[in-house]
């Protein structure tokens, strides 16, 4: 016998659970509430931008094999910047006790297709030492670039500055929250269905006709203890009443 779901059993099921899929939800909620506001490491992000292009002086008109010549110079520029010959002094000089592999981490070096400007953001739970490194690491590369590739074609556009109140990029403690709740009412509603598909109590007729695959002729009907006693004295009184008539006439 094939079994079938009605929608009218599907809401039956969320009402039945309701408490279960609200208290999933809302511990879901607290618990990234919580972390995000007291566990969690507060990360601050500090950028600057680099422009790979020959200084003025040196142009005396503008060429596009020459734009497109810095546009395929970039890709290699982006991996210079994280190699060991640049970040190894940009540590030195600051003293941050980091190797090249650690500094490579809280760096991200991209550009935009078709651009010379190149973008160098750096991460850290100080915004002043990010924004340290950001600036350290341009200058740095600014002037190695030219003993390792015997070119003067990158200028410094950008530095990156500390505001009064940075805020930090993460974490983001309304949108973990957000996500939590969403997270939560889906594992309270999937294990709502979870528990009521394994519930294998009869708890009406149509399980009786399921289980057994026999058509129901007929159903007892339940009558509580209440409404018993109600039947029983309103039979009571009229019993007396009729008694009383009789007696009368």
């Amino acid at each position: 016998m094939e079994e079938t779901i009605s929608l009218k059993e599907l809401l039956e099921t969320l009402k039945k659970r309701f408490l279960l899929i609200v208290s999933i939800t809302l511990i879901a909620a607290i618990v990234s509430g919580v972390v995000s506001y007291f566990f969690l490491t507060p990360i601050y992000q500090a950028s600057t931008q680099i422009l790979v292009n020959q200084k003025k002086s040196e142009q005396s008109l503008y060429s596009t094999s020459e734009v497109q010549t810095n546009l395929q110079l970039i890709n290699t520029y982006n991996v210079i910047i994280t190699s060991p010959a640049i970040l190894d002094k940009v540590s030195k000089e600051l003293n941050l006790n980091m190797t090249a592999a650690q500094l490579k981490g809280k760096i991200t070096v991209g550009s935009e297709k078709d651009s010379q400007v190149v973008n160098l953001s750096v991460q850290d739970p100080s915004a002043d030492v990010a924004a340290q490194i950001a600036n350290k690491t341009a200058e740095v590369f600014k002037k190695e670039i030219a003993n390792i590739m015997n070119v003067d074609n990158v200028s410094i556009l950008a530095k990156a500055d500390v505001t009064e109140n940075p805020a930090p990029i993460k974490p983001r403690p309304l949108l973990n929250v957000a996500i939590a709740i969403v997270v939560g009412l889906m594992a309270g509603v999937g294990l709502s269905f979870l528990l009521e598909y394994f519930n294998n109590t009869i708890k009406n007729e149509q399980d009786v006709e399921k289980i057994l695959e026999l058509p129901i002729l007929g159903v007892i009907a339940t009558i509580d203890d209440q409404k018993m006693e109600e039947a029983a004295a309103r039979r009571g009184t009229k019993k007396s009443t009729v008694r009383g008539e009789t007696l009368g006439s």
